[in-house]
């Protein structure tokens, strides 16, 4: 074996197996300090609705609850909406629309992403503990070692992927995210599952559902529910 070969083949992983650790470690940097500063504005946002539905006279709450590091949730109404960020680091397929921004097409390791999901879940799952019920993702925001950010989602969550570089991720924009999610959930309804779906039901789900309200529920449950659809 060529020791020159072999120790050149070495540092060349070394080298790579350095880049690809460090750009990981900062891309999980900025999602994460950007999911705290997430954190804190739906603390603030749910704060100052509560207060001022409260000062109206009316009954409505809307909650803040922390679930841990990479967790939080707000509930409102019937709904809930989860905020979860994904620990690992993303990479994005050869077929993403993202691959046509010029920001990604100067330089690679800028597509690297961490990434927060937002969930849809029905209030009444986790108060009846209904395991099997369904939720949804309305969208999820993706986040660069630069804080830069582009949005996937329903509707009004959405952001177009050729801004993707051209702006940084700050409390505004979180605001407006988290305006838009709540927006989308308002309007977000549940529909009486399609006939065929739910004409048969075993003993087991009968008694369950006598004992505990445990009947599967979800507001798209027995349609399809894609990225294009409401």
């Amino acid at each position: 074996m060529d020791d020159g070969a072999s120790s050149s083949g070495l540092e060349n992983i070394m080298s790579r197996l350095i880049d690809k650790a460090t750009l990981n470690q900062s891309v999980y940097n900025s999602t994460l300090t950007v999911f705290n500063q997430l954190k804190e504005v739906l603390h603030e946002i749910s704060t100052n609705i509560d207060e001022e539905i409260e000062e109206q006279g009316h009954k409505v709450k809307i909650e803040y609850r922390d679930r841990g590091k990479f967790e939080a949730q707000i509930q409102f109404a019937d709904d809930i909406l989860i905020f979860s960020m994904h620990t690992n680091v993303f990479e994005f397929n050869r077929e993403h629309i993202i691959w046509q921004n010029s920001y990604v097409q100067a330089d690679k390791a800028n597509s690297y992403c961490g990434i927060i999901n937002i969930y849809n879940f029905l209030s009444d799952s986790f108060k009846y503990n209904r395991n099997a019920d369904e939720g949804y993702l309305i969208g999820r925001i993706f986040v660069n070692r630069d804080k830069q950010y582009f949005v996937e989602g329903k509707r009004q969550l959405s952001l177009r992927h050729n801004n993707f570089g051209t702006q940084t991720i700050d409390r505004e924009a979180l605001i407006n995210i988290i305006e838009s999610a709540i927006g989308y959930t308002l309007e977000f309804d549940l529909l009486v599952p399609p006939y065929d779906s739910i004409k048969t039901v075993s003993v087991d789900q009968l008694n369950t559902k006598i004992e505990n309200s445990k009947m599967q529920t979800g507001k798209r449950l027995g349609y399809k529910f894609s990225t294009d659809d409401i």
